[in-house]
Order: structure tokens, then C-alpha cells, then sequence
């Protein structure tokens, strides 16, 4: 079979029942795809006997239409992953890694609430415009050209590192973990007030909850960045398999990267 607009001598007639492999060679998809779509109405198609057959005039004016409809956005991951089992295991994930996680797009926005923060982001996220200094970190993170996992301090001054995830060679988001302290934690008086000019908030603000970081000795510093390429890995492959998708709950959102409780 041609493509879709093929000669009239070349197409079946309009009148005829198509066969899958004919339907294959009109819509370059594999059979499983057809049955399913057959399945779920979503092409013209009816059972003979135990054999799907597809009425070519319904087929055709099907891909007519097709053939002028906008395509559609790319899918991301907040649409191929259900929110609430995202919200869900990223809590999880911060409680058993004893860090923070949230699960951000490739442009730094988070797609869940921050699990397991740390006292010092709780108190300067409460300050205006700290969160968007935050996404910036984040975003720079996805620009980085390095895939491997590695830590890199954030506007905060404790250290994140990220995985990502995929769908197919497409990305689709990242994985950030965070809130941990450096090696020389806590900071000089003077580098607490660097800090804290960049962030645009109080010094004594930071000052008073600049302990309030979560600590993790080398050798599970290194287990962890081993252990991240797998869960990006993980949420690439629910991504890719749909199944988890739900509606978005009813009402106005909660502020991105917000704790509910807060």
C-alpha cells in the first residue's frame, strides 16, 4: 500500500473492507496499535468473524480529517505521569534518602511539591522570590551537558544533583535532590551574607536556620548519585508506559514546590 493519497487505480475502492496490513500501509503504525485503537473507537473498523476489518470509505474520511487537524502539544511529564502518584513517591523518596526531592521539567519548574525539605529552604522559600532563584538553579542544571549525575551547589549554598528522565530520546524532566551540606558546612559569617544578598533575603534570616540542612557522610553521598541514573530510569519507563495518568484534582492548584501544610 502507498500512502494515503495514492492514485485511484492504485487504492482500494471506497466500498471495500480493508485489511489490517492495508490499514498499516495507510497510517505507518504497527498492527498492535490498530487493534487497539479499533478496540477503544478510536478508527472506523468492525469484527468479522475473529478478524478486524476497516470500511475503506469510513478509513478515508477519517484521515481526511486527521490530515487537517493541528497536531498536538508534545506530551510532558506531568501529563504522562499521574500527579498524585508523582506527589506520592517523591515524599517517599525524600523520607527514605533523608533529602530533599522534587521532580521538576526540563526548565526547572516543579511538577510536585518539595518532599522531605530542609529546614533552611522551608524558611527562605517563605520569602518572596527565593522559589523562582530556585527554578533558575534548577534550570541551569538541566542545560548542564554533563548526563552523569554530580552534586553542584545551589543559590542556597547546600548541594542538588539531578537525574533525568526520558520518554523515548526525548526529555522530559528531572529529578532533583538537595538540601545537603557541604563538606565545610556551615558557612563563614561573610559567605552566609553573599548568600543572602544574591537570594534577596534578610542575612539574619539564613543565619537562623543555616544548621537546618540534611548531612550525609561521602560514601553515601557517592551511593546515591550511583543510585539516581536508576531513578530516572524508573519514572522513564512509567512515563513511557501511560498506565498511571489521572485527571488533575478540581479547584486552584497549590503554588509549585509549596508544601501543602505550610
Amino acid at each position: 500500500m502507498q500512502e494515503m493519497h495514492q492514485s485511484a487505480g492504485d487504492a482500494p475502492a471506497r466500498s471495500t473492507l480493508l485489511t489490517t496490513r492495508d490499514v498499516q500501509g495507510l497510517i505507518k503504525v504497527d498492527k498492535s496499535t490498530i487493534y487497539r485503537m479499533a478496540e477503544a473507537g478510536r478508527l472506523p473498523a468492525m469484527k468479522v468473524g475473529r478478524q478486524w476489518r476497516f470500511p475503506a470509505d469510513a478509513l478515508y474520511d477519517w484521515l481526511d480529517h486527521r490530515a487537517v487537524q493541528p497536531a498536538p502539544p508534545a506530551a510532558g511529564l506531568g501529563d504522562l505521569i499521574a500527579s498524585d502518584s508523582m506527589q506520592a513517591l517523591t515524599s517517599l523518596l525524600g523520607e527514605l534518602l533523608g533529602l530533599m526531592v522534587v521532580v521538576t521539567d526540563m526548565a526547572g519548574r516543579p511538577l510536585t511539591d518539595v518532599g522531605n525539605p530542609c529546614g533552611l529552604f522551608a524558611a527562605a522559600h517563605s520569602h518572596p522570590g527565593v522559589l523562582e532563584r530556585c527554578i533558575s538553579g534548577w534550570r541551569d542544571m538541566a542545560d548542564d551537558p554533563d548526563l552523569e549525575p554530580q552534586w553542584k551547589p545551589s543559590p542556597l549554598g547546600f548541594l542538588c544533583a539531578r537525574t533525568l528522565v526520558r520518554v523515548g530520546a526525548q526529555l522530559k524532566g528531572m529529578v532533583m535532590v538537595g538540601g545537603l551540606a557541604p563538606e565545610d558546612w556551615p558557612p563563614a559569617p561573610a559567605e552566609v551574607e553573599r548568600l543572602a544578598a544574591g537570594l534577596e533575603v534578610p542575612a539574619d534570616l539564613l543565619s537562623a536556620h543555616i544548621g537546618e540542612v540534611h548531612r550525609l557522610n561521602r560514601e553515601e553521598q557517592h551511593r546515591l548519585l550511583r543510585l539516581l541514573p536508576r531513578l530516572g530510569a524508573f519514572l522513564s519507563r512509567l512515563a513511557a508506559d501511560g498506565e498511571l495518568v489521572t485527571r488533575a484534582p478540581s479547584g486552584p492548584p497549590d503554588e509549585p514546590g509549596r508544601r501543602s501544610d505550610q
